[in-house]
């Protein structure tokens, strides 16, 4: 049987999700975790700054964070493409 992970462990796991590399080996940054108003509003003002072809989000397991598991509300990272 598969432990569940506390609180603690899901967000310390999180935190160490700070990039990633895409199939066409474009880095991607990390900037912003959560959901509702706040990641609208931060998703429009990311869209604003960098554009929107530079600009990703991704749906991810609002396992472990209560507040997301109780109210059922999606939980999104927004990724930023690095350019140099």
């Amino acid at each position: 049987m598969k432990e569940e992970k506390t609180l603690p462990e899901v967000r310390d796991q999180e935190e160490l999700v700070l990039e990633k590399v895409d199939e066409h080996g474009k880095r991607w940054v990390k900037k912003y975790v959560g959901g509702g108003a706040h990641f609208a509003n931060w998703l429009e003002q990311y869209r604003e700054v960098y554009g929107e072809k530079d600009v990703e989000i991704e749906e991810i397991d609002s396992k472990g964070f209560s507040c997301f598991e109780i109210s059922k509300e999606k939980m999104f990272r927004i990724w930023v493409k690095e350019t140099k």
